[in-house]
């Protein structure tokens, strides 16, 4: 019984963490706002979101701003694009929680051509 408590302790705590980018997303750009739009190929939309009901009391909110902003790129990443327009932030807090315990990011993924 002690190793199943230890487990799901570890296990908990392992999700608090904030989500890591996945190789090459890292260089994925996140921008307010898309200035030239000419030279970009729009790709499709992505959302990146970090944090439950059950862990999210746990993760700092800097980490869950952080994880949902990685995953965003992961998706961006997988779709091909290197620029995603975030169009949306939302941080909302599950009933009896302590403060926030999810943050999603919405953005437009475009391939956008160097100039």
């Amino acid at each position: 019984m002690k190793k199943i408590i230890c487990v799901i302790i570890v296990l908990t705590l392992a999700g608090c963490a904030a989500k890591n980018t996945i190789s090459g997303a890292e260089t994925i750009e996140l921008v307010n706002q898309l200035q030239d739009k000419s030279h970009c190929q729009f790709l499709g939309e992505v959302v990146g979101s970090q944090g439950n009901f059950f862990n999210g009391d746990f993760t700092s909110n800097k980490d869950l701003v952080i994880g949902a902003r990685n995953e965003l790129r992961n998706e961006a990443f997988k779709l091909g694009g290197n620029i995603v327009h975030v169009q949306d932030m939302k941080n909302t807090n599950a009933d009896g929680s302590l403060g926030t315990t999810n943050t999603t990011v919405v953005g437009k993924v475009y391939f956008c051509q160097t100039i």
